[in-house]
């Protein structure tokens, strides 16, 4: 069997009807007969392991009999792969427009490039500032968690976490991407080693880059390609677990390599603020009764659609053939 240019690891817990439009919207690529698509699926105890099986043959999947996290879920996939790239996606997204051709191109045309990332969209059009990052060191984070960066997000200090004094639409050189869409080179994935498992989700993205970045990798931000994702919509079925991953993974990051640069002192304020940040949200988690929509798929794809993210029709008339299934 010939060698893949690309493969693609999408894992999944609890959103078949996500999964779906996003692997329908991957066999629209250009490329897409060069890609190997991989699912894993943590244990959703639903239908999605059938809608893949049923659906999808030509996908690779692995099912898991626990949640093993998608750090994990992704270092189950690597080492089984032979191709020249590696495509962390997630499920709750849509490409669009041979987004992943457009990334699959920059590496093969920049050599010095680790990762790639696309414009990252939600379902209404903005800008998901996740998609291109600067590290958050204490004053990155101050001032986001204080909402100057809000405040003045034009403020090139204020603002350097999120870079939202940027253009959004001018190719930039960054320190992080979105781990929701990905694309790392393997010959770097080799020598930077595979993500790192303590870290459940949120925040392993970063905590590769920063790895990439310190062999002196480049990671580019590319607003040609662009993705919708989501965002959340498996951490909406799990809120007080997802945010207390969400704040174990900041605590990983700032020990593993931030803390060795302040004094003790310092580290335990920070460790302290992290994790009364997670308690004030884990209490509105609670008062809110935070839940899911009775089926954000649909508003997921018509927010998509109503925004012309995609014009191929073929990829319409897949996700409507398949609706009745679905529900």
């Amino acid at each position: 069997m010939s060698k893949s240019k690309l493969s693609i690891i999408i894992v999944n817990w609890k959103t078949p009807e996500l999964l779906s439009q996003c692997i329908d919207s991957i066999v629209t690529d250009a490329l897409q007969k060069e890609f190997d698509i991989y699912v894993v699926d943590n244990a959703s105890d639903d239908n999605s392991v059938e809608i893949v099986s049923e659906y999808y043959p030509f996908v690779h999947l692995i099912i898991n009999d626990d949640n093993v996290g998608f750090a994990k879920a992704c270092n189950q996939v690597i080492p089984l792969t032979d191709s020249d790239y590696i495509l962390l996606l997630n499920p709750d997204t849509i490409v669009t427009n041979n987004a992943i051709s457009r990334l699959v191109a920059y590496l093969d045309n920049n050599p010095k490039a680790a990762a790639v990332g696309p414009k990252i969209l939600n379902p209404d059009g903005s800008l998901q500032l996740a998609c291109r990052r600067s590290f958050p060191d204490p004053k990155a984070a101050f001032f986001r968690l204080t909402y100057l960066s809000r405040l003045f997000p034009n403020n090139a200090s204020l603002a350097r976490y999120n870079l939202t004094d940027k253009d959004p639409n001018s190719e930039l050189s960054v320190d992080a991407l979105s781990g929701s869409c990905m694309m790392v080179r393997t010959a770097a994935i080799e020598q930077v080693g595979l993500l790192d498992e303590d870290i459940f989700m949120f925040g392993e993205d970063i905590d590769w880059c920063w790895r990439l970045k310190q062999l002196g990798w480049k990671i580019v931000y590319r607003p040609d390609a662009v993705v919708y994702h989501y965002h959340g919509a498996a951490s909406r079925l799990r809120p007080i677990g997802a945010t207390i991953n969400l704040h174990k993974g900041m605590e990983v990051f700032y020990r593993k390599h931030m803390a060795d640069k302040y004094p003790l002192s310092f580290n335990l304020l920070v460790y302290c603020a992290i994790w009364f940040r997670a308690f004030v949200f884990i209490i509105i988690a609670y008062v809110k009764q935070y839940q899911v929509q009775a089926d954000p798929k649909n508003v997921f794809r018509v927010n998509v659609i109503n925004y012309q993210a995609i014009n191929d029709s073929a990829l319409d008339e897949k996700v409507d053939d398949k609706a009745s299934t679905l529900k």
